[in-house]
């Protein structure tokens, strides 16, 4: 059972540009941990939106598994400890290939680039696919940055995403 946690809403601490790490540490709200998993937050929203397309069940599930782990690695940018534990774990990336691994087999060779627009759910997961490229470039910024406490995991996970929500959006567009 995955507990709930209950944060109020509105702390006003954020009110003068800084918000907190996870251990207590304040930084700019343009620091690049924020940015990071700011950019994650939006690829959460933008999967929410693919979900509410009325996909088949196990799609749904599978895009509700990324959500929950998504989170994860939220709390990896967003924890600033030097010494602390990882959240993003090999499962999540072993869960995300099991996903990915049949639509691979599935995906034609491709002679040239794909422009999205053949459908609106395939323009959303393109959509979703970029934001996860954005993210991916942050989390290597943060990872350069601060490699001390960076979970690598996290650099391999956005992009093998960024793959499935590329091979989702071209079953969508070629499925018709």
């Amino acid at each position: 059972m995955i507990g709930v946690l209950y944060v109020k809403i509105v702390t006003k601490t954020g009110d003068m540009g800084e918000t907190s790490l996870i251990g207590g540490q304040r930084v700019k709200k343009y620091d690049l941990r924020v940015k990071a998993y700011g950019e994650i937050d939006e690829l959460q929203a933008h999967l929410g939106m693919c979900i509410a397309q009325n996909l088949s069940g196990e799609l749904s599930a599978e895009l509700k598994d990324i959500q929950k782990t998504l989170f994860s690695l939220s709390a990896d940018l967003a924890d600033g400890r030097k010494e602390k534990k990882f959240y993003t774990l090999p499962e999540d990336l072993e869960r995300l290939e099991k996903f990915l691994a049949p639509r691979l087999e599935r995906l034609p060779e491709l002679k040239s680039f794909v422009t999205p627009g053949a459908s609106v759910v395939g323009s959303l997961f393109h959509v979703a696919r970029t934001v996860c490229r954005r993210a991916e470039r942050s989390a290597v910024e943060v990872g350069d940055l601060h490699p001390e406490n960076f979970n690598p995991l996290l650099i391999i996970y956005l992009n093998r995403l960024a793959d499935y929500l590329f091979c989702l959006a071209f079953d969508a567009d070629h499925s018709k």
